[in-house]
C-alpha cells in the first residue's frame, strides 16, 4: 500500500496563513501526496506552488455546513475550476437529507458534477449527523448524480470518520463510487483500518506525521 497517494493533505482552518499553505504544499511535494485540500481563497497560491508536480489542488464547496443554495455551489465550483482546482469536495445539503429529500440531494450533486468538468467530485455527507438509512440514501443519490467519491466528514462537526461509517458507505456504493474518510485519522493504524474498510482516499492534516510512522493529536 502506497500511503502517500491515499492522502489529501489538508488545511481548512479559518486562521490558516499564507506561510502555512506554502508549507502544506511543500510537504505535499516532498511526500508525493495525492492532493492538498484547502479553502478556495488559496487555490491560485497552491496551484503556483505545485506547478510541475503530480500533487492535485483540491478545494471545498459549500463548506462546512452544506447550507448554500445550489446556484451558489455551482458558482463556487466554476470559480474554483477557473482558478485551477482539480478536485472538488462539496458538502451536500444536510438539512435536505434529514428531511428525506434525496431528490434534492441528487439534483444538487449533479449540478456540481456538471459544473466541475473533468475535476473529481467528492460529496461530503457528514455521517455523524445522519442515520444509517440516511447515509445509504445519500450514497445512492450521489452515485446516481455521477459523483466520483462519497466522503464521510468535514472535520468540523461532532466527529470525523469511523470504520463503521466507511464500511457501511462501501456496502452502499459498491464499485459505483469511491470512499474518502476524513477527520480523526491520526495514526497509521487508523489509516490502515479505514482502507481495509473500503476507503480509497484519506483526508487528514497529519499526513507528514503518518509518513513518519507517528501519531497526531489534531482534530482533522
Amino acid at each position: 500500500m502506497e500511503i502517500a497517494k491515499l492522502i489529501d493533505h489538508t488545511l481548512l482552518k479559518a486562521d490558516a496563513t499564507k506561510a502555512q499553505i506554502l508549507q502544506l504544499c511543500n510537504e505535499a511535494k516532498t511526500h508525493h501526496f495525492a492532493s492538498v485540500c484547502i479553502n478556495p481563497h488559496w487555490i491560485v497560491l497552491a496551484k503556483e506552488a505545485l506547478t510541475g508536480t503530480s500533487v492535485k489542488v483540491c478545494t471545498v464547496i459549500g463548506f462546512p455546513l452544506g447550507a448554500n443554495s445550489v446556484a451558489t455551489k455551482v458558482f463556487e465550483t466554476k470559480d474554483a475550476i477557473t482558478m485551477g482546482a482539480e478536485e472538488i469536495d462539496m458538502v451536500m445539503n444536510i438539512s435536505k437529507a434529514k428531511d428525506g429529500d434525496f431528490t434534492y440531494i441528487e439534483e444538487e450533486v449533479r449540478a456540481v458534477v456538471d459544473a466541475s468538468g473533468d475535476a473529481l467530485v467528492k460529496v461530503i455527507l457528514e455521517t455523524c449527523l445522519l442515520t444509517k438509512e440516511e447515509i445509504r440514501l445519500a450514497c445512492l443519490a450521489c452515485v446516481r448524480a455521477g459523483a466520483d467519491f462519497v466522503k464521510t466528514s468535514t472535520g468540523f462537526s461532532t466527529r470525523g470518520a469511523t470504520v463503521e461509517d466507511v464500511s457501511w458507505m462501501k456496502a452502499c456504493v459498491g464499485d459505483s463510487a469511491l470512499i474518502k474518510a476524513a477527520g480523526g485519522v491520526r495514526t497509521l493504524a487508523d489509516l490502515e483500518a479505514m482502507v481495509q474498510a473500503g476507503a480509497s482516499r484519506i483526508g487528514t492534516s497529519a499526513g507528514v506525521v503518518l509518513m513518519q510512522g507517528n501519531s497526531h493529536s489534531g482534530a482533522y
